[in-house]
């Protein structure tokens, strides 16, 4: 049975160095690159970076050796090592549970590995200090970035994620979810700023003007379908009426059409159409009149017309 507990307790040991872990799509630690450094980095299983004392002191030894021999195991095994704290920050900005969390471990490792590249032990700051900044970067970029196709001004954004964070607090003490002017009391803000942000979450969402709706009545219709423009019906019924118009225009007589055209269409002053005509300004101006009434006739007849045809 001891010798079975003993097997068992070197299976842990070696565990970690059985497996691999991938960020961005690179092997970071395979099971061939670490042993040969084991002398160098310490026991195999590495520390974690977000606990205190001796791990911190440990990851801090690996970055000074590492930034005199570069050695891409050595890299490795300091990525490894530190990926928890990547995952605790990823967690913690995580906005809804829609977020992409996997996603934001991704980005954020990559805030990681320049942690790694840039640190200097030397300057007296802290690894997990530095690697905090570039990872909490890394991921708040990708959220403000790379996740929205709108972007809305920055101060907004930033004022979303505190709300959001509020909200699920909130709704976790009230039992229900809080309205806008507790929101607003809680953040010591006016409620039509709670309302910007709001506006900013919803315009994340992106709709397709082919997307399917459905109506009352079971059928289904596209949502460009349902978007009118109400100034369309009155374009459309100007073409309809200068259609008509024009088709009446035809149907005068000769005399009044001509009239007609030089007064509006050629925009003549009844003295300019008397002396084109060689008639008097009087008579233009009855034949003008008597247009009027023959076309009002005419488009009033074909409209009773067109009435009566529809009706059919």
């Amino acid at each position: 049975m001891s010798g079975w507990i003993c097997y068992f307790c070197f299976t842990i040991w070696l565990y970690p160095y059985n497996k691999k872990t991938v960020v961005d799509d690179n092997v970071i630690v395979s099971k061939d690159s670490l042993p040969a450094k084991q002398a160098a980095v310490g026991p195999a299983n590495g520390p974690k970076t977000d606990g205190p004392g001796k791990g911190q002191d440990q990851i801090h030894h690996w970055l000074s050796v590492y930034s005199e021999t570069r050695d891409p195991a050595l890299r490795d095994a300091i990525i490894q090592a530190s990926l928890p704290l990547v995952k605790r920050i990823a967690y913690g900005l995580a906005r809804r549970s829609t977020d992409p969390v996997e996603d934001l471990i991704q980005v954020g490792s990559i805030g990681l590995i320049k942690a790694v590249d840039q640190f200097k032990p030397d300057a007296g700051a802290k690894f997990q200090t530095y690697a905090t900044h570039l990872i909490t970067g890394e991921i708040r970029h990708y959220l403000r970035d790379k996740t929205a196709m709108i972007r809305a001004p920055r101060e907004l954004q930033e004022l979303s994620f505190r709300i959001n964070r509020l909200v699920q607090n909130l709704t976790a003490r009230l039992g229900r979810e809080p309205s806008d002017t507790e929101i607003a009391h809680e953040l010591e803000i006016p409620v039509s700023r709670v309302n910007e942000a709001y506006e900013v979450d919803r315009r994340r969402t992106l709709i397709s003007l082919d997307q399917a709706l459905s109506n009352d009545a079971g059928s289904e219709q596209s949502l460009i379908d349902t978007l009118i423009d109400g100034r369309y019906q009155l374009l459309q019924n100007a073409k309809e009426d200068r259609f008509m118009l024009s088709e009446a225009i035809k149907q005068l007589r000769d005399g009044l059409r001509e009239v007609v055209h030089l007064t509006f269409y050629e925009d003549l002053s009844q003295t300019e159409v008397a002396r084109r005509l060689g008639i008097s300004q009087m008579q233009v101006s009855r034949r003008l009149r008597a247009a009027t009434a023959e076309l009002n006739k005419i488009i009033t007849q074909s409209k009773k017309a067109g009435g009566q045809k529809g009706g059919a």
